[in-house]
């Protein structure tokens, strides 16, 4: 009997070593340093700068950081200038970078994004996927959009307080 119990005891450590031996990979878009699992390539260089520059203005926003939302909505704005067609969706990119209330950011932000999706479902996208995602709740029930390179909802409308509210509602994939 003790032989079996000590077997028993064997073999539960060693499978409790064996699930420590697992990698995690992050998937929290709001971090920096994590490691890209859904990287998203445009053929078009200064789209994909455009895209990039978005995606930290969405994580600012997830993170409610406001200040970080007005420097990352300045160089959008820049970017969106020199694009042809895009200049209206600049002047909201430099409405956004012009105010350090969350609230007013947030809801230019709807705007922006609108301009955005419709730009990107019309750039051929070389790796990736782009996912469109859908909050109901936003904008005082109106509902909101945004773009994101992950799957998995990060709200940049409520950012912690409803950090998951949403869903995918399209994905933009590579032709």
């Amino acid at each position: 009997m003790k032989r079996i119990f000590g077997i028993a005891i064997l073999a539960t450590l060693m499978a409790c070593n064996q699930a420590e031996k697992k990698s995690v990979v992050s998937k929290d878009s709001t971090i920096k340093d994590s490691v890209a699992v859904n990287t998203v390539s445009l053929k078009n260089e200064k789209a994909g700068v455009i895209f990039a520059q978005y995606i930290d203005l969405k994580n600012a926003l997830v993170k409610s950081d406001s200040a970080g939302v007005q420097k990352s909505a300045s160089s959008l704005q820049t970017s969106l200038a020199d694009y042809k067609g895009c200049e209206m969706t600049a002047d909201v990119a430099k409405k956004i970078s012009s105010v350090a209330d969350l609230k007013s950011q947030r809801k230019d932000f709807t705007v922006l994004s609108a301009d955005l999706i419709a730009l990107f479902k019309n750039t051929d996208v070389s790796t990736g996927t782009i996912y469109v995602q859908h909050c109901p709740m936003a904008n005082k029930g109106d509902g909101g959009d945004w773009l994101s390179t992950e799957k998995e909802i990060k709200n940049p409308y409520y950012g912690k307080n409803m950090l998951e509210c949403g869903r995918v509602v399209e994905e933009i994939k590579a032709k």
